[in-house]
């Protein structure tokens, strides 16, 4: 049994057993291949170990049950075949008038009354199936869940020790794991945050729930910000802030009129020509950290403002769309008429249109001009407001 689990039971092939198990379950044979789309390097090299070659490399990842049925009798990891070792791996199959009761009792496992309303939609999506294919390993999975939900917010706690505390294992919440999928799932819905994808929106998504991930390595630049000893002890020098100070020890902010730009070059203008007398700047740095975004979201739940300016070219469109779902924000000298006002200036507009879901006019004047105009060329004019 523990050789089987070292070839089957693992995460990175949960995916290939629960297919197995459906198969077995509507009494299909095995003698297919079955295929993962958009599969994990993880998932690729599982395969890889279990059946003793590289998989074709491109987006799916097919995997011949015949071949993996003969490599579990060859090998005498499990002598007599697949089927038998996916029902070793998740137990016998249930009288076909159980079945639903049986899920019926894994689902009753998630009891945080916060997420009542998205279980019902989790048991509907079909992903607790794919994650576990069976009611006794989903029931294990939505217990452990529950455990987790329970515990957030968290008062802010590194990822890996909020993991080890609650479920003994340090990786429970890696991205590759079925629990942290569910996880982030059940920490958006308590958060409120909107649904997104990759790396900085999955640490935003922690970080609204007090979990830290890369909490050092994450950080956002800021200028004239008041409401923490530290801050005011560097008024009028740009400052960056971690992640980890804003969970562990946010600011404490009045309604404030914030100022938020794309550049660092606009912060540091500021700084050299306004110093302490600059109102408070905020700069993401390119593409939103998770650090800009929590503490975007810390200005706004104090009732501040956001007034945000970035570069005219199709990049600073998608940033700006990125700040647009996710905080309210008002245009500073960003929209149609402000990109006109520039005149012929910059170097020309390439790359594909985006449109701008603050201003859809604006998309069609850039187009139409042909010109970027970067922070750096209406510097000028920023630092004026700024003075105002």
């Amino acid at each position: 049994m523990t050789r089987l689990h070292r070839l089957l039971g693992g995460d990175e092939l949960a995916w290939l057993v629960a297919r197995v198990r459906k198969r077995l379950e509507r009494d299909e044979p095995l003698d297919i291949a079955v295929t993962l789309s958009n599969p994990t390097e993880e998932q690729r090299q599982a395969v890889h170990r279990l059946l003793g070659r590289a998989p074709r490399p491109g987006r799916t990842l097919s995997v011949s049950l015949p071949a993996v049925d003969d490599v579990l009798r060859r090998s005498g990891a499990h002598p007599d075949g697949l089927a038998s070792a996916v029902l070793e791996l998740t137990g016998p199959l249930p009288e076909a008038g159980d079945l639903e009761g049986l899920w019926d009792k894994a689902f009753a496992e998630l009891t945080d009354t916060r997420l009542a309303e998205w279980a019902l939609s989790l048991r509907a999506s079909g992903v607790i199936k794919r994650l576990a294919p069976t009611p006794q390993r989903a029931a294990d999975l939505l217990a452990m869940l529950d455990v987790v939900v329970r515990q957030l917010p968290s008062p802010g706690e590194p990822i890996g020790r909020f993991a080890a505390r609650t479920t003994g294992d340090a990786h429970a919440l890696d991205d590759d794991r079925s629990l942290a999928t569910l996880a982030l799932r059940a920490a958006r819905v308590l958060s409120g945050l909107p649904d997104g994808s990759g790396a900085e929106w999955r640490r935003e998504v922690w970080a609204s729930v007090g979990l830290m991930r890369d909490e050092l390595s994450t950080t956002v630049i800021t200028l004239g910000l008041t409401g923490h000893r530290g801050l005011e002890a560097w008024l009028g020098q740009p400052v960056h802030l971690t992640l980890r100070q804003l969970v562990r020890d946010p600011p404490r902010l009045a309604p404030l009129d914030v100022f938020v730009c794309e550049n660092p070059v606009v912060v540091a203008a500021a700084a050299d020509h306004l110093g302490p007398s600059c109102p408070p700047l905020v700069c993401t740095s390119g593409q939103p950290s998770a650090a800009v975004m929590h503490l975007l979201r810390l200005i706004v739940s104090a009732r501040g403002t956001l007034r945000y300016h970035g570069d005219f070219d199709w990049g600073g469109i998608r940033i700006a769309n990125v700040l647009h779902d996710r905080v309210p924000f008002t245009p500073w000298r960003f929209d149609t008429a402000s990109y006109l006002a520039a005149g012929d200036v910059g170097r020309p507009l390439t790359g594909t249109p985006v449109e701008a879901r603050w201003d859809p006019a604006l998309t069609t004047a850039m187009h139409l001009a042909g010109r970027r105009v970067e922070e750096e060329l209406v510097l000028d004019d920023l630092l004026n407001d700024l003075s105002a």
